[in-house]
């Protein structure tokens, strides 16, 4: 009668220590997130910002090297000849303003390339017609679309893609883990046309983010989204549970604060600054820019880096694959073994059989283990 409480009690106690052992991810990526999103965007300071003085004369040769001097590093400040090279320099934003100095002073910016970046250059270059005197006129030479006044649209849009892609890694993780390999690689390439599809209705017929280039937005969605994806589904087969952390890890915390669609890099600590040259959030947000507003101009870069990971999600769901396969002659053989064993014990031979059987809870009595597992994936997922 008294084993009743006592069994309650190492009950209510193995749960509570099941529900504290599930605490241990939210708040690493409490951590990851808070170190991640603060230290990238926290205190945005423009190092190396590129700025071009309009004009050869000895006077534009002095500003330009009293606005270096003066910027301790902020600035990289250089002089063109000409507004027609300014606008060049911007339009292959080679820089991200231009001064042009006299009676009536103009700034050409490009906010399409980063409203952040142009906002920072309007500042300095505010203070310095003040200066002199005179009110400035700022000239967009590359406006954004009507439905992206703020020209974050498309951080946005790579938001709501990378959301769309690394839950469904877990939909296909969790409920599609008794399915075989390449089975799930082909759910995760079709779950990326979709996403990308949902992607391309919000950046044009709901919201108008972009008003050209649909298709070359909806072909670099894909690839991202096929990315992750494929990443997600091989890093599944080792991480486990944990693929959630790494895909946030991954596909988030680094991802969206390297990406360059709130902060350039040029405005960024260095360490988002330098994964800015080659992470896929960068790849796409600056892609999609690239296409959208400056002609192309290093597109193919852009797309590089996107193929590059999309490449590497192949890879990754190849070496899962050989580890599955490895996994299931390694269970054969252990299989082969157990059977030869029963076979040598004789009248213990039943006995033992009973007790592997009982403990490898194959048949009808694993199912719910399983959709337990996958239940408790699919909440984890959920609760981030």
């Amino acid at each position: 009668m008294s084993a009743g409480p006592s069994a309650a009690t190492g009950s209510t106690a193995a749960a509570l220590r099941h529900v504290l052992g599930h605490f241990v991810t939210p708040l690493l990526m409490c951590i990851g997130m808070g170190l991640a999103y603060l230290g990238a965007f926290h205190a945005p300071e423009p190092h190396d910002l590129r700025v071009d003085v309009v004009g050869s004369g000895p006077s534009a040769q002095v500003l330009a090297q009293t606005l270096q001097d003066k910027s301790d590093g902020a600035l990289s400040v250089r002089t063109v000849p000409d507004r027609a090279a300014a606008v060049d320099h911007l339009r292959t934003q080679a820089s991200y303003g231009a001064y042009l100095p006299g009676k009536h002073p103009e700034l050409l910016v490009a906010s399409a390339s980063s409203d952040t970046s142009a906002t920072v250059v309007e500042k300095v270059f505010t203070k310095v017609a003040a200066e002199q005197g005179d009110p400035l006129k700022v000239t967009d030479t590359a406006p954004t679309a009507e439905g992206d006044p703020t020209g974050q649209g498309i951080f946005f849009l790579l938001v709501a893609v990378s959301i769309g892609s690394y839950a469904s890694v877990a939909v296909i993780g969790g409920a599609g883990a008794v399915l075989a390999l390449r089975i799930r690689a082909a759910l995760a390439v079709a779950a990326s046309l979709v996403v990308s599809v949902i992607g391309v209705v919000f950046a044009g017929p709901l919201f108008g983010l972009v008003d050209q280039g649909l298709g070359g937005l909806w072909a670099m969605a894909w690839l991202y989204s096929a990315g992750i994806l494929l990443i997600g589904v091989g890093l599944h087969t080792f991480l486990k549970h944990w693929t959630t952390l790494g895909l946030m890890v991954l596909f988030v915390m680094l991802n969206f604060t390297s990406s360059g669609g709130i902060f350039r890099p040029e405005l960024q600590p260095g360490f988002f600054a330098s994964l800015h040259s080659f992470w896929n959030g960068a790849g796409f947000v600056e892609g999609v820019r690239s296409h959208v507003y400056f002609g192309g101009h290093a597109l193919g870069g852009h797309v590089l880096v996107l193929a590059f990971w999309f490449v590497a999600g192949l890879a990754l769901t190849g070496l899962a694959e050989s580890r599955r396969r490895q996994a299931a002659v390694e269970a054969a053989a252990g299989t082969d073994a157990a059977a030869g064993s029963v076979e040598a014990g004789g009248a213990h031979g039943p006995k033992h059989a009973a007790r592997t059987g009982a403990g490898t809870r194959t048949g009808a009595g694993a199912e719910p283990q399983i959709e337990g597992e996958i239940e408790e994936e699919m909440e984890e997922t959920v609760g981030v």
